[in-house]
């Protein structure tokens, strides 16, 4: 199979919402990257406060005669063993962003792509003999020089999953779940024809 470069007159034509505007977008495409990478996050770091550490409720020595200062148990910050003073708690690091600057920012990356030249049409991508050295051979003619493919299409068989699911240097990706991040990820994008219309719907306004 042969690949075509995607110019954006080819992707005008099947109805791919084209941003031109060097500048439109830019803020959009850094805040959803962001928001991807921050809900990655897992925020588990925890110390536990003298509430929780496991030591005994009895108080060390008696409140009054002995000239030192009161205390009430050994599960204070003060003491080995005890509890952390405003140590790090769970949190979440996850930002929200609108479905409006989703769109904006996928329609941004992919035009940039588009522009760039590094958007591949082909007709269809199968492996039929679910062979890695097969899948291997066909990304290297369609992208001799990538070292990093995206294959983006609506369906794959499972032959071609399996052949492709060792392949590092390529993904393997429907075009209803590709996103931003991933467009700007990989050195070339190789789009089944078939998902230029999935892609279109999903850059439209």
């Amino acid at each position: 199979m042969a690949a075509k470069t995607l110019d954006l007159e080819g992707a005008k034509s099947a109805k791919i919402g084209v941003i031109e505007d060097a500048d439109y977008g830019r803020q959009a495409v850094h805040d959803v990257v962001v928001a991807m990478r921050a809900n990655r996050r897992s925020g588990s770091a925890n110390t536990k406060t003298r509430g929780e550490v496991a030591a005994t409720g009895k108080k060390p020595f008696r409140q009054k005669g002995t000239g030192r200062a009161r205390q009430g148990g050994n599960a204070s910050p003060i003491h080995r063993g005890g509890g952390v003073a405003f140590g790090p708690r769970p949190r979440d690091y996850s930002k929200k962003v609108t479905k409006a600057t989703k769109r904006l920012a996928f329609s941004k990356a992919l035009s940039s792509r588009i522009a760039e030249g590094d958007v591949l049409t082909v007709a269809d991508f199968s492996i039929a003999d679910g062979k890695t050295k097969s899948f291997a051979k066909e990304v290297g003619s369609l992208a001799p020089e990538a070292k990093r493919v995206l294959i983006v299409g609506n369906d794959f068989s499972n032959e071609t999953f399996l052949a492709g699911r060792n392949v590092q240097s390529a993904q393997l990706i429907s075009a209803h779940e590709v996103n931003t991040e991933q467009l700007l990820h990989y050195r070339k994008i190789i789009v089944v024809e078939g998902a230029l219309e999935t892609l279109a719907a999903r850059t439209s306004n």
